[in-house]
């Protein structure tokens, strides 16, 4: 199984090792699903936590260290053109396009307005919630 894990819900894994996007992060350590990445993915992970209001949850040698373990176990894309498909926020087209282009089976968002575009896009979306139930319920 392929999935695209928004960089939020990533994020939210360092935040906390509680909740469901610290479980679809282990899910994927151990094998339980393939995380599809891409450069854009990894850029916008990236300058998120390297900003300094997130140095309380990670130093930069953690943050760093995360993202050396997510390209070491992910499956890397290439970026490509997106068309507008997020009509409620456009710089996230590109995580809808990375689905595509990958055939990933999943696209994993807390987002509202990605929810929002089930139906109107080639691949389901998700809530982290809904991904962890998925994934426990094939391990039984």
């Amino acid at each position: 199984m392929l999935a695209v894990v928004d960089p939020n819900v990533l994020i939210s894994s360092r935040i906390s090792d509680l909740g469901h996007p610290a479980r679809i992060v282990r899910a994927a350590d151990e094998g339980g699903f393939e995380l599809v990445l891409s450069g854009r993915l990894l850029e916008e992970f990236y300058d998120v936590l390297m900003r300094p209001r997130f140095r309380r949850y990670a130093t930069e040698e953690e943050v760093e260290d995360f993202l050396f373990g997510l390209r070491e176990k992910g499956v890397f894309f290439e970026d490509v053109e997106t068309e507008r498909m997020v009509p409620d926020d456009p710089k996230d087209d590109y995580l809808v396009a990375l689905a595509h282009t990958s055939n990933a089976d999943y696209l994993v968002s807390g987002e509202q307005h990605l929810a929002g575009v089930k139906g109107k896009v080639p691949v389901t979306v998700l809530t982290p919630r809904q991904f962890t139930e998925l994934l426990e319920s094939e391990s039984l």
